[in-house]
């Protein structure tokens, strides 16, 4: 499995310090994580926790007054050749029917009436704020790709908040999203000038059992979504879920940890993952071992709907394969260049010290 190094998180706005730890919210400003979102009773068991953390290492830059006490073992700062890293920005999706009727009653997430549950007309207000908050930060202009769990509630999130603006039959390419594509009750959305869209069934929310979480077929897809990417998912139906298997927490950090390796064969450097709940909070659990514990609750706590977060993840085993496109070799044309410490090892008689390089 691939090392992976996550560093210097949460980032919403150009305006907000980096050191920060603002979260995006639905009325389109910085605050603090609600404590009701920070679940204490859910962990990543012992066995899941052994097994990832030997493989992956988490850390952000921490400011260096803390006593190294303080740090739980974790440095002050971390270097990394950028050419090495990507940036994510993880969004849970929007408000759907199953976040509504199961709220009421955890008993209704059993409902076949929740099948691949859809976004209800608060959950496409809350895709409309983040849209506005993509596109006032600058977000928007630099995400190169963007994944998206391949269910009605992720993909029309995805559409809302990342894509192009109302489609235009006869002027506009493929549309990302056609007219009331799943009960939406919103006009078709324009693919013109976004990003690539991708399908990716290692970001899916926790399988089996509950109806919301079972997909539809690609087949039933591909006209509601024309212009996302669906090639990455090998079966037209749902082979996946399992109506009297849930998958455990456990597993679904570790396919979370290979969701991570599979960004490696990626080129886009710049990335927005539209996913779930449970995927992203058991995803990012296991990577908090070793962080400063304020880093630690920026991270593993649970997402609210269409909550946005901004992580960096560092290929540290060079499991990718890029280059760097900004890195200059230098000495063109050629000509003597001996750094002065070199110098004065080999001539000690003539050297300075603290000579400049």
């Amino acid at each position: 499995m691939t090392i992976i190094q996550c560093c210097t998180i949460i980032t919403t706005t150009n305006t907000i310090p980096i050191s920060s730890s603002y979260y995006y919210n639905n009325n389109n400003k910085p605050s603090f994580p609600p404590k009701y979102l920070i679940n204490n009773n859910s962990k990543i068991s012992e066995s899941i926790t052994r097994r990832t953390t030997t493989n992956i290492l988490l850390c952000s830059s921490s400011s260096s007054s803390l006593p190294f006490s303080d740090m739980d073992g974790v440095t002050g700062s971390s270097l990394f050749p950028a050419h090495r890293c990507k940036t994510l920005h993880l969004v849970r999706h929007a408000q759907g029917i199953h976040n509504v009727e199961g709220e009421k009653n955890h008993d209704n997430y059993m409902s076949e009436e929740l099948f691949d549950a859809h976004l209800t007309p608060l959950g496409w207000q809350q895709v409309d704020n983040l849209r506005k908050h993509v596109n006032e930060s600058g977000l928007a202009n630099k995400i190169e790709l963007v994944i998206v769990s391949p269910l009605l509630r992720t993909m029309q999130t995805a559409v809302g908040v990342f894509g192009g603006e109302d489609y235009v039959k006869g002027k506009d390419g493929t549309p990302l999203m056609v007219e009331n594509a799943g009960n939406s009750n919103h006009s078709a959305i324009s693919s013109s000038n976004r990003p690539p869209f991708v399908a990716v069934e290692l970001c899916r929310e926790h399988l089996g059992v509950h109806p919301c979480d079972r997909r539809r077929s690609v087949t039933e897809y591909r006209p509601l979504f024309p212009a996302i990417d669906f090639s990455q998912i090998e079966n037209d139906e749902d082979v996946l879920w399992k109506a009297d298997v849930r998958e455990a927490n456990e597993e679904v950090a570790a396919r979370g940890m290979k969701f991570f390796d599979w960004l490696w064969t990626r080129k886009e450097k710049e990335i927005a993952v539209v996913s779930h709940s449970g995927f992203l909070f058991h995803t990012l659990a296991a990577f908090g071992k070793d962080l400063h514990p304020t880093m630690k609750e920026e991270i593993c706590t649970h997402f609210a709907n269409c909550e946005l977060r901004s992580v960096v993840v560092v290929d540290k085993s060079v499991v990718g394969s890029d280059v760097s496109t900004t890195n200059y070799s230098g000495k063109i044309p050629l000509g003597m260049d001996l750094p002065s410490e070199i110098a004065n090892g080999m001539h000690p008689e003539k050297g300075v010290p603290n000579s400049s390089a």
